[in-house]
């Protein structure tokens, strides 16, 4: 997949190199992009405690958080499975709270790809309009 003129998508394959899936071996980039054109890299770290492992994508945009982005137009998440791999019950629930509805592009290292909205994998999110 290499020679990709999507910079968020190049972002996220190279976010993947660095993953630590020291236990499952799937390693996993992510990037975002937020709303003023910065992109936000992040990749999967596990942890032998496997509940304090970090996906991607929470990675990406918890440091796009913690640089001060607010806002985002979209994610792409890349693995190398031969299936296209969407984000995990955890970050899309995470995503939908600080993204909203964004588009989101998955993505393996074989150059196979295909762009859905989040509301497409999360069709019935809880969030904050649902604590009033």
């Amino acid at each position: 997949m290499s020679g990709t003129t999507d910079p968020l998508l190049s972002a996220a394959i190279k976010a993947r190199e660095h993953a630590r899936p020291d236990f499952s071996g799937f390693k996993v980039g992510a990037a975002v992009e937020a709303s003023d054109g910065r992109i936000f890299a992040g990749c999967n770290v596990e942890s032998a405690s496997y509940g304090l492992t970090i996906c991607a994508e929470r990675s990406a945009l918890f440091s796009a958080i913690a640089a001060g982005a607010k806002t985002f137009n979209r994610v792409v998440v890349v693995t190398g499975a031969e299936k296209l791999t969407p984000p995990c019950g955890a970050c899309r629930q995470v995503l939908w709270e600080f993204c909203g509805d964004t588009e989101i592009t998955l993505a393996n290292i074989a150059g196979q790809r295909r762009t859905i909205q989040l509301s497409q994998l999360l069709p019935e999110p809880f969030d904050a309009k649902n604590l009033d």
